[in-house]
């Protein structure tokens, strides 16, 4: 794959958030891990530009900075473009840096997930086991992250934080970030978070759901391992 192609499925990658549902306009950002000869680097989507009016050269590409002991790298990435990268490229770069297994990031302000995170239910205990397949996430609940201005660094390290041992979470106040070893992963998972988002919305409109217990989610999470197409 060329550069060029890969921007192209990044682009492809953003519209179809809009196409399914889980984000309007300007809203949400995408990335993938990209690295430029001995570079390692990501490919991220531009800020406060409506996916429809992308163009190969709205895509910006952004080094990646070693991790260091403290929360989250500290030095500032090379930044690569015409335009100014997402406003959410630090928990974009963070988790290219510490996730080596993540090849693809998703965000999106998808309607349900951003709901249920303005709840205090679900900021404290996240989207709980109500259905087996919150396991797609890779744990027996989907965390949420604690508010944070969008665009902080603080938001960064609390997205980290929410991701430790997982695939996905909702951000507090906000909407959700999906992973995924390709572009095409990290969608499909953050269209069934949303899926599961909603669902357990409308289950808390019937009344309090019975949540599966730890030996069966981990059951489960033992048959996702070995779930293969």
């Amino acid at each position: 794959m060329t550069e060029n192609q890969a921007r192209a499925e990044l682009i492809t990658t953003a519209r179809a958030t809009i196409e399914r549902g889980i984000n309007h306009g300007s809203a949400g950002n995408v990335s993938m891990r990209w690295h430029r000869g001995g570079s390692d680097g990501l490919l991220i989507t531009p800020s406060a530009l409506p996916c429809d009016q992308y163009t190969l050269d709205d895509i910006v590409w952004m080094s990646i900075v070693p991790p260091t002991d403290t929360a989250s790298a500290q030095t500032q990435p090379i930044i690569d473009g015409r335009r100014r990268p997402s406003s959410e490229w630090r928990f974009h770069h963070d988790i290219h840096a510490r996730r080596p297994e993540v090849n693809a990031v998703v965000h999106t302000h998808a309607p349900h997930c951003a709901a249920l995170s303005c709840l205090p239910q679900v900021q404290q205990s996240g989207i709980p086991a109500f259905h087996y397949m919150v396991a797609a996430a890779g744990g027996s609940d989907i965390r949420c992250a604690p508010y944070a201005a969008f665009g902080t660094q603080a938001l960064s390290d609390h997205a980290l934080a929410a991701l430790e041992g997982r695939r996905a979470c909702l951000l507090g106040h906000h909407g959700m970030i999906a992973v995924g070893a390709t572009l095409a992963a990290a969608l499909a998972l953050a269209v069934e978070v949303e899926w599961l988002a909603r669902t357990y919305a409308q289950t808390l409109q019937l009344g309090m759901p019975d949540i599966l217990s730890g030996q069966q989610m981990d059951e489960v999470l033992r048959k996702f391992a070995d779930y293969r197409p």
